[in-house]
């Protein structure tokens, strides 16, 4: 348990290393690698998002056959929000906020799900993206608090 104590041989009690004392290892690398992946997807979400609301007729989204329909408006404010949502948690990543380690494993989990929807279609291309997205949310949940240690040393 974080912060508790156990006792030494002399009776005297020794305090546990917390979670947020937790030494600097490797992983705070994958934190900045997921931070800056995130802030870049972030942008070309928010770029595909603006191109599909001003310029539509550059894009290549069909119309007709999908599960569910939408336009390019409703289509380019969703790329819009969501790429805010990623950029500003790929930046929160850098500053180790737990606001920004909880939205990046939720926002990471669904590239996971999508990747694994569309593993049958683009098989090399899913498990790669599939293993950078365990890899980042390994580095978010397990070795997140490392990069809040590594900012105050």
């Amino acid at each position: 348990m974080a912060g508790s104590t156990s006792m030494s041989g002399g009776g005297a009690p020794v305090p546990r290393q917390s979670m947020e004392e937790s030494e600097v290892t490797g992983w705070v690398g994958w934190i900045v690698f997921a931070g800056t992946m995130m802030t870049l997807l972030g942008v070309f979400h928010m770029f595909e998002g603006l191109v599909a609301l001003f310029r539509h007729s550059f894009i290549s989204f069909p119309m007709t056959g999908l599960t569910i329909q939408v336009t390019y408006t409703q289509w380019g404010w969703l790329q819009l929000i969501a790429g805010a949502l990623v950029f500003f948690a790929g930046l929160g990543l850098f500053t180790a906020r737990m606001w920004a380690r909880t939205i990046g494993v939720i926002l990471v989990a669904v590239s996971a799900l999508v990747n694994f929807a569309w593993a049958t279609s683009f098989p090399i291309w899913s498990l790669t993206l599939l293993a950078i997205d365990f890899f980042i949310i390994n580095a978010i949940i397990a070795h997140g608090a490392e990069m809040k240690a590594n900012r105050e040393t």
